[in-house]
């Protein structure tokens, strides 16, 4: 099996080496613009250099293990003949209907229900839960603990905070974020910051 690459050396990237490593996968290098963590190590694996050292991988198996939304769809943007791996974590539970996009990560204890639709280079964090029907767009990320009921719709780039919830049928429109606990009920309108139950705008989002 060809190695897989990984773009970020944070926390992040030490969860997504981990996840990587528990499906079975060789995880050959990993790669961060910030020089104070080129050199170390997540979970064994080498953080060899920056980020461009990527562009000269052509075809290389490589994941985006960065957090931030609008971070990860630039270095997707900026990667484009890179082979985006799906990765699934063995404790975690997809049923077979569920479509999940190139990129994607799913962690431990997460749970995705049939007949969900999953974009690109989104991330389903530990312990998050996703029933049925659900539709996320790309660069979606569901933060630990987070809960969405049935058809609910996270357009691209929303957060949905750790220990959030939505509702059957909420809808979160593009590069919204909802704060942590929130819970969206109805509609949120696309790129706020949203708080509270229900989740209400209380500031414009930083955009994508």
């Amino acid at each position: 099996m060809r190695g897989i690459h990984v773009v970020g050396g944070g926390g992040h990237a030490k969860v997504v080496v981990g996840t990587l490593q528990a499906a079975g996968y060789s995880v050959r290098a990993a790669f961060d613009d910030d020089p104070r963590k080129q050199g170390s190590r997540l979970l064994g694996v080498p953080v060899e250099g920056a980020t461009r050292e990527i562009e000269k991988l052509a075809s290389a198996r490589t994941v985006l293990a960065v957090g931030d939304n609008a971070s990860r769809k630039r270095l997707a943007e900026r990667f484009r003949t890179v082979d985006w791996v799906t990765v699934v974590h063995p404790e975690a539970f997809v049923h077979p209907s569920v479509r999940l996009g190139p990129g994607t990560v799913v962690f431990a204890g997460a749970v995705v229900q049939p007949d969900t639709v999953v974009g690109a280079h989104c991330i389903v964090n530990t312990g998050a839960t996703v029933d049925h029907d659900c539709v996320l767009g790309d660069y979606v990320h569901v933060a630990p603990g987070a809960n969405l009921a049935g058809e609910v719709r996270l357009d691209d780039g929303v957060l949905l905070g750790i220990g959030g919830t939505a509702a059957p049928g909420a809808a979160v429109g593009a590069w919204t974020t909802v704060g942590a606990g929130s819970t969206v009920i109805g509609e949120l309108s696309a790129g706020v910051v949203a708080v509270g139950t229900p989740a209400r705008p209380v500031r414009r989002a930083s955009g994508d």
